[in-house]
């Protein structure tokens, strides 16, 4: 079969993966003596795979459903090759699980401890993360626009945004769990801490960041502080609130993971990493890794989508 410069044929997406599964085939089988013709065809594999997504990536088209599609497939074909080399590499190598389980053991205990993992999702990001979250975040944006009203708070509070920022987690989760006691409430008051002066700093600094001359005619046109506030400097601001909302979003998570370490019930993603890291169980700390990285990933990605759909002036988004 020949194909145009510009075709991208179905034997180009087919052809790594089959080797690639073909490999993995051959190094799960019992006694499977692995050599050099095995890495020659692995590294074959990778090449292959790197070719076809650059050909993916090059396709031309004007349709923008076929570009979404291509910029969607891309990421997660990358994505795939890096878990299937993870695998080739583990399994030919017969890395100890205990040091590295592929990521085939890591699905199987998935699969198989759901329940646990939904407990331990429902514990750390429904209460603990999404809970402090908001009372962070909005705390944080309210006290902004005092701030910007009355300068003494801003010049008194900023600088303490700073040293709060250098505090270790280590430090002030112990703390928490000793005041708000071993439930979520002291993982959520840890969240509040970390996610409250990035959303403070950020609103701030999208508030002033209004031009002169902006100020100069909602002020000639008569408009209070509060009119030029809604009118002028909120929307002028989101791509900073937006900002802060994604790096809070990360935040928040690792906050609630790590506080969870000091204590708490029997259930979450932290106690349960810490646990089964000391019964080198390391599969299901994988799977755990996994669901946070998800939760993680899809809060990240809604935070976007809402962005984009608030700020589709901004020249970032219209590009």
């Amino acid at each position: 079969m020949t194909y145009s410069r510009n075709s991208y044929g179905l034997a180009e997406l087919i052809l790594p993966y089959a080797m690639a599964g073909g490999l993995i085939y051959w190094a799960g089988q019992e006694g499977a003596e692995l050599g050099t013709f095995y890495w020659i065809m692995t590294f074959a594999a990778w090449l292959l795979a790197c070719y076809s997504v650059a050909r993916l990536a090059d396709i031309p088209t004007k349709d923008p459903t076929i570009n979404q599609v291509i910029a969607v497939a891309i990421p997660v074909m990358f994505g795939a090759w890096i878990l299937i080399l993870w695998e080739l590499v583990t399994t030919g190598l017969d890395v100890p699980t205990v040091l590295l389980p592929p990521p085939s053991m890591i699905g199987v205990r998935f699969m198989a401890s759901i329940p646990i993992l939904w407990a331990d999702f429902q514990q750390t990001f429904m209460k603990a993360v999404l809970i402090g979250f908001v009372m962070g975040c909005g705390s944080g944006f309210l006290v902004a626009i005092l701030a910007d009203r009355f300068g003494f708070l801003r010049r008194g509070l900023l600088p303490l945004g700073n040293l709060v920022a250098a505090l270790p987690i280590i430090g002030v989760a112990p703390i928490m769990v000793m005041w708000f006691g071993f439930e979520w409430h002291s993982k959520a008051a840890v969240v509040v801490i970390m996610t409250f002066f990035p959303m403070l700093v950020n609103t701030v600094a999208g508030l002033s960041s209004a031009t002169a001359m902006d100020r100069d005619l909602m002020h000639s046109y008569g408009a209070s502080w509060f009119q030029s506030l809604i009118k002028l400097r909120l929307p002028n601001a989101l791509p900073f609130i937006f900002n802060a909302l994604k790096i809070n979003s990360t935040l928040a998570l690792i906050g609630a993971i790590v506080a969870e370490f000091f204590g708490t019930p029997i259930v979450g993603m932290g106690f349960r990493i810490s646990t089964e890291v000391g019964r080198m169980n390391v599969d299901l700390v994988w799977a755990e890794i996994l669901v946070a990285a998800l939760a993680g990933s899809l809060f990240y990605g809604l935070i976007v989508m809402i962005e984009r759909r608030m700020t589709f002036w901004h020249p970032a988004i219209r590009k």
